[in-house]
């Protein structure tokens, strides 16, 4: 296996339905998205540059599904299955941000 150009970590943190942080597992499609984003690298067979892990809280937990990508350190929020496309082809490939998703500076 070949370095990854861009690592995404997709949280899965669960907790239970009543949890005032709430999770992006529980009800915010998280585990959707990741089988999504890990579709999308098989599509393009994108091994070699993108590494997709799934992690434990990311922080902003109430603004989930959460994402985050290094190098260069952007998280978004609010992210969805039907965001991976657009998050591969424009951020993953390209190296462009999708700004839409982006969580604001005042949110981490």
């Amino acid at each position: 296996m070949s370095k990854p150009q861009r690592h995404v970590f997709v949280c899965t943190q669960n907790r239970p339905p009543q949890h005032p942080r709430g999770s992006c597992a529980g009800g915010k499609g998280s585990t959707a998205l990741l089988q999504a984003l890990w579709a999308e690298q098989q599509k393009r067979n994108a091994y070699d540059t993108v590494a997709i892990t799934y992690s434990g809280c990311l922080g902003p937990c109430d603004h989930g599904a959460n994402v985050l990508v290094y190098p260069e350190a952007v998280l978004y929020r609010g992210v969805t299955a039907a965001d991976a496309e657009e998050i591969f082809a424009s951020h993953l490939e390209r190296g462009e941000p999708v700004a839409r998703l982006v969580a604001p500076e005042t949110v981490w």
